[in-house]
């Protein structure tokens, strides 16, 4: 019989539609095996502050649909610290939690396996619109930014056909460009600009546009990754140097927001549920990943250290399509 008979479950970092589905599948899937589970409310700052209350079958009912967090998620300077993390660890003696489920992206993750260092039981579910986790395929949220980031690119496509504009769009993304690189496929952009890949202003945007131009194109995409650029600064100088009206578009938080799309909402329901079954068979400080299809744990220190390239074959596929 496993050790853990409570759990602690958080989400921590920025917010990821899916992550309700998630703290649900958590939390019944621990009272499906007798365990209780205690939600911390506004990450690890709620943990140190001891803003922990029990939860049961009806302190989730009618949110897997819901966006956000129901657990609020709130960034935690002082977790950051030795003595942040062992005053989250008495906190979490005094309310009797043996294992947390954290819920988040890579600092979140950090998080736990400081945690773990501390002797605290863990376990960690991917979470962040921006699939940038090394050690899994896939992460809570993402699906869901990028089928509302394509809906806002259509609608800015009709106004940039009916004026003849270059629209340059600016999506998340400080350090992976992979919102940027689907939605750009997905859309036929003439240009996508990668914070993982270094661009020349001239070829890069600027050819593309004059060559579609020239091929007689009267509206053109143009998608940036924050972490490449500004928007504002980029659809400037594409007016400046081609005459081509142009405007820029940042969506901001709205890629965070809204209804988790079927594949979160089912990708996070079985994350949860593996995290807690791991926990009620004993097993800790692992990450749930998804790995070829497949999900699995990977220990979390080796999680941590797994890093992910992007893949070059799709962005030659982008520059071959965009032609």
């Amino acid at each position: 019989m496993s050790e853990i008979k409570t759990i602690g479950v958080l989400t921590s970092g920025g917010d990821a539609p899916g992550m309700n589905a998630a703290i649900r599948a958590v939390v019944r899937t621990g009272i499906y095996h007798g365990m209780t589970v205690k939600g911390i409310n506004k990450g690890f700052n709620g943990l140190i502050n001891g803003d922990i209350f029990k939860m049961d079958l009806r302190s989730v009912s009618d949110i897997i649909h819901k966006g956000g967090t129901i657990l609020k998620t709130v960034r935690c300077q002082d977790f950051k610290t030795e003595e942040g993390i062992r005053k989250g660890i008495s906190m979490a003696e005094v309310f009797g939690i043996d294992a947390i489920v954290v819920i988040g992206g890579d600092g979140s993750l950090r998080g736990a396996r400081d945690l773990a260092r501390f002797g605290m039981k863990v376990i960690g579910i991917p979470g962040t619109i921006d699939n940038d986790i090394g050690c899994s395929e896939y992460t809570i949220g993402y699906d869901t930014c990028l089928n509302t980031v394509q809906d806002a690119l259509d609608k800015i496509r009709d106004t940039a056909y009916s004026h003849e504009r270059c629209s340059v769009l600016e999506v998340m993304g400080r350090h992976a460009g992979y919102i940027a690189l689907n939605v750009g496929i997905a859309s036929g952009a003439e240009v996508i600009i990668l914070p993982e890949r270094p661009f020349d202003f001239n070829k890069d945007i600027i050819k593309p546009i004059i060559e579609g131009r020239n091929r007689g194109k009267k509206h053109y995409i143009v998608i940036i990754a924050e972490g490449a650029g500004g928007a504002v600064s980029v659809a400037e100088k594409i007016e400046e140097i081609t005459r081509i009206e142009s405007r820029a578009t940042i969506l901001g938080h709205i890629q965070r927001g809204g209804s988790p799309t079927v594949r979160d909402r089912v990708m996070a329901s079985i994350m949860g549920a593996k995290a807690t079954e791991l926990l009620s068979d004993g097993i800790y400080n692992k990450v749930v990943a998804l790995k070829e299809n497949r999900l699995v744990s990977i220990d979390i220190e080796e999680a941590l250290e797994t890093t992910k390239e992007m893949d070059n074959d799709m962005i030659e596929l982008s520059r071959i399509l965009s032609l």
